[in-house]
């Protein structure tokens, strides 16, 4: 066994001649196994709300979308749609159409975006799934020769749309285009009949209503093929890098290939950097905390004068004292980590379980979502263990200052 570590291991455990020491040794791994428990847990928060908030984008946004590099619209004909649909790894490529459009409903009147789906968008997303617990939400987009609409919840409380009044009618105005002043300008007038309310997210809800692309392309005068994407989901989540690859290959360079990552970049980066900063905060916390592993060891090395006088006595280096109560500090903090952990997986164990903290009602959940992920180990790990170190350096450094001699009793 290692010199150094046998000598600190020995120091960790023996009696104190003062039981002051003791008392600050003991305060000293509670304070690492607090921050270590708060570490941990601050990063699985973040999880928790970057799983659930990324859950509801996924309501909305494919796991894989194919938009033009220029332009707003381009032509899926039956070549390309039947290529794409016989990639291995896609299960479902769905056609889309949006715009932004004026809607009235009574009296209240609105702008919005209009988006037109085909049949299997909802296989695609789960959006169907989103509706609220009405027993008059449905989704239906057409009902025969009906056009049917499914609207999200900000824009139903904007419209005052009332799902159990089959009699009145979303009228619908999208831009024709031909316009003879500016205020002169001609407007498609069509109708639906709104089926069900979703609710996603309030970026979603706020300004979108579904109907079948059919009706959208009527409304904007398009061809049968046009589309603004394709919207696709992959058989498994690990097929999603080969089929941006493929689909590379197959559509060309004047396509945006984007996964959920890409399409919501910007959330993403956010969450990830407050993520973080969270993280830096409990840190300079744990910083604070391992002032009293300082004053344990600094404790230590004036109480283990003597035997350090006998080892230099004896021979041993400097460096050799040095790595003492620097295994020391590592020590305590290693303790002070396995407790902090242990006390994170019970807490993080008893949310999951029992919900220890709640969120009130009007939101998505009951309880603070969180996730562990093994990846968050390691930087807490490195962190508390580089903060022991550091924290047992200036006693370290004392303790090699003793000078190589007895002292007489």
């Amino acid at each position: 066994m290692n010199l150094a570590l046998h000598i600190a291991r020995r120091y960790l455990f023996a009696k104190r001649s003062t039981n002051a020491i003791n008392i600050i040794t003991g305060i000293s791994v509670f304070g690492v196994a607090i921050g270590t428990a708060a570490l941990l847990l601050v990063l699985s928060v973040f999880n928790g709300f970057e799983d659930l908030l990324g859950g509801l984008f996924g309501h909305f946004n494919p796991p894989v979308k194919v938009t033009p590099l220029k332009g707003k619209t381009f032509e899926a004909d039956s070549l390309m749609l039947s290529r794409v649909r016989a990639l291995p790894g896609v299960l479902y490529a769905s056609e889309t159409l949006e715009e932004i459009a004026f809607f009235e409903y009574g009296d209240a009147q609105d702008f919005g975006v209009l988006k037109g789906v085909d049949a299997v968008f909802h296989y695609v997303n789960g959006i169907d799934s989103t509706l609220i617990s009405d027993s008059e939400s449905r989704y239906q987009l057409q009902d025969g020769e009906v056009n049917c609409a499914v609207v999200g919840m900000g824009m139903a409380h904007k419209l005052s749309v009332n799902l159990s009044d089959p009699i009145s009618t979303l009228t619908i105005y999208m831009p024709s285009g031909e316009q003879g002043g500016v205020l002169d300008k001609s407007f498609t007038t069509r109708v639906a009949y709104p089926r069900g309310i979703f609710e996603i997210q309030q970026e979603f809800d706020n300004q979108y209503i579904i109907s079948n692309i059919a009706f959208v392309r009527d409304l904007l005068g398009a061809d049968s093929t046009t589309v603004s994407a394709l919207e696709i989901r992959c058989k498994s989540d690990r097929d999603i890098p080969a089929v941006k690859r493929q689909l590379a290959e197959i559509l060309g360079p004047d396509f945006q290939i984007k996964d959920q990552y890409q399409q919501n970049e910007a959330f993403f980066k956010v969450m990830r950097l407050e993520k973080w900063m969270g993280f830096a905060i409990t840190a300079l916390m744990l910083v604070l905390m391992a002032f009293n592993t300082l004053g344990a060891l600094w404790m230590i090395v004036l109480e283990k004068q003597k035997d350090i006088s006998v080892l230099k006595s004896m021979g041993a280096s400097e460096k050799l004292v040095r790595n003492i109560f620097l295994t020391e500090g590592l020590l305590l903090s290693l303790l002070g980590l396995l407790i902090g952990l242990a006390l994170a997986l019970i807490l993080y164990g008893l949310q999951k379980t029992v919900g220890l903290i709640r969120i009130p009602d009007g939101f998505l959940v009951r309880e603070y979502p969180i996730s562990l992920r093994l990846s968050d180990f390691l930087p807490v790990t490195a962190t508390v263990l580089l903060i022991g170190v550091l924290a047992a350096l200036p006693a370290a450094l004392r303790a090699m200052k003793t000078p190589a001699y007895l002292r007489e009793e």
